[in-house]
């Protein structure tokens, strides 16, 4: 199984600016990617990878994440992207993300190309992992098969943007909510991607919220995809890292409740047998364990009992 690398946060860095690509060592986000997609106009392409390159030969990225986001299979960056990168700097290289995935014939086939790279490049076959952005109607449908297309898979990531344009969600801001629907327009998305997620033991992340400026619009939508399942969120902004952040960890008093719960049906299960204990004048057994071990996981990643 992959390795479930700490996602709260993943920070989107534009690949042609080398002014953020310095600042981005620095950031206090989990995951750190350099774009080579959307970011960056096709003019200048071929620049911002260059500029990619060298940034992951010569910063400490410390212990974030990192991660490329090379352009689409069905475009002609994508091949010189993931060649480029991989055998110049595939070692300071975690995974790749994978924009606009709408079969698990893209994933397939950039697992076989990275596999020749890092042979080729005496590099560890398997290492890099793959992080796969589900945009639009055909690859929510088969983002299942998408999630188990490669055992390089970390991640789904939901794009809010592409989708919203390509299913016809009447919206211009980047991850918002459009009015005139009583619920959540994006329950059973997000739903749909947690399941896909959960069921090939990989990480779920939703995509940005654009409105920079809009701190308590990008806590809500923050805490409803954390409150469906999901493992975190994109920020576009660095001052929508702590917030993200703050969203994304257990409180202190949800933590310790669940450590405490866990310690109670570890002393039931170990005193007297049984599959089941009283926590708090609650009944608990072994789906509580495994609720409140997720969450006191979380929150001994972000430091708390250390």
């Amino acid at each position: 199984m992959r390795p479930a690398r700490p996602r709260r946060t993943c920070h989107a860095v534009p690949g042609s600016s080398e002014r953020f690509l310095a600042k981005a060592p620095h950031l206090d986000a989990d995951e750190v990617f350099l774009d080579l997609e959307d970011a960056v106009a096709p003019a200048a392409k071929e620049d911002a990878r260059v500029r990619v390159i060298e940034a992951l030969r010569t910063s400490d990225f410390g212990p974030r994440t990192v991660v490329v986001r090379v352009n689409g299979t069905d475009t002609p960056y994508y091949y010189r992207d993931l060649i480029a990168v991989v055998e110049q700097a595939g070692g300071r290289l975690d995974a790749v993300m994978l924009p606009k995935v709408r079969t698990p014939g893209d994933v397939e086939m950039t697992d076989k190309l990275l596999t020749q790279i890092e042979r080729a490049s005496g590099l560890e076959p398997g290492r890099i992992g793959i992080e796969a952005q589900i945009e639009d109607a055909t690859g929510l449908i088969a983002c299942e098969a998408i999630a188990t297309a490669s055992a390089r898979m970390e991640t789904l990531i939901f794009g809010p943007g592409d989708y919203s344009a390509a299913v016809g969600i009447p919206v211009t801001t980047i991850g918002a909510a459009p009015a005139g629907y009583p619920g959540d327009h994006l329950n059973h998305v997000y739903s749909r991607l947690v399941i896909a997620a959960r069921a090939a033991g990989i990480q779920v992340i939703d995509g940005p919220y654009a409105a920079v400026d809009d701190e308590a619009g990008l806590r809500e939508r923050s805490a409803l995809a954390r409150a469906l399942g999901m493992d975190g969120k994109w920020t576009i902004h660095p001052a929508q890292i702590p917030v993200v952040n703050d969203v994304f960890t257990p409180g202190r008093e949800e933590w310790e409740r669940a450590e405490a719960m866990l310690a109670a049906y570890e002393r039931a299960s170990a005193g007297e047998a049984r599959g089941a204990a009283m926590f708090d004048g609650e009944m608990i057994d072994e789906a509580n364990r495994r609720m409140a071990e997720r969450l006191a996981s979380a929150g001994r990643a972000a430091g708390y009992g250390g």
